[in-house]
């Protein structure tokens, strides 16, 4: 019997979501459950799905054009005279490979940049264009999966210590409400 670490770890873990799922571990566990084809990955393409075929002993599929199409590495560039500093691209970014801030122009981290996509749609300007990481003459080389799951799994690790912190500071400020009321 097979697990998802074992599934995860052929997975390319850009974080996209084209396969329908979250992220490449809950893809992964689909796939282990049965509820969710091998051919689901356009970032990582044939060469995934061969590898998921013969992890699984399963017959190799085309990929499903409904998850997209296999194509170069790209990386997401920010048309920085053009962006206003919405801040709606960081959120979205499963590695945080976008820095800036709020009313503050923003910029990619061609290092950490999966191409993974998400920062595009919520950006009111249309200033992200994804692009041909090739194209780029000082572009680095991609993350590799390992990094990207490690980038990964910082991220959450930081967002879930911001909503414990916000928490935190909700339930003082909650505690603090009731005393400072009687003096009103």
């Amino acid at each position: 019997m097979h697990s998802p670490d074992e599934i995860d770890a052929l997975l390319p873990q850009t974080q996209c979501t084209r396969c329908g799922y979250g992220g490449c571990r809950p893809y992964a566990q689909a796939i282990l459950a049965g509820g969710a084809e091998i051919n689901q990955c356009p970032p990582g393409g044939a060469a995934t799905i061969a590898a998921l075929a013969q992890l699984l002993g399963r017959a190799p599929l085309p990929l499903n054009p409904a998850n997209g199409a296999e194509g170069p590495l790209l990386v997401a560039q920010i048309d920085e005279d053009a962006c206003i500093g919405c801040a709606k691209c960081l959120p979205p970014c499963p590695v945080d490979a976008i820095i800036g801030a709020h009313k503050h122009m923003h910029t990619v981290v061609l290092e950490l940049c999966t191409g993974c996509e998400l920062c595009v749609a919520p950006c009111p300007v249309d200033c992200i264009a994804m692009v041909s990481r090739a194209s780029l003459p000082q572009a680095p080389p991609a993350p590799s999966p390992r990094e990207n799951r490690e980038h990964f799994t910082a991220h959450g690790e930081r967002l879930a210590a911001l909503s414990s912190e916000r928490a935190m500071l909700l339930a003082e400020r909650k505690h603090a409400a009731p005393a400072a009321a009687p003096g009103r």
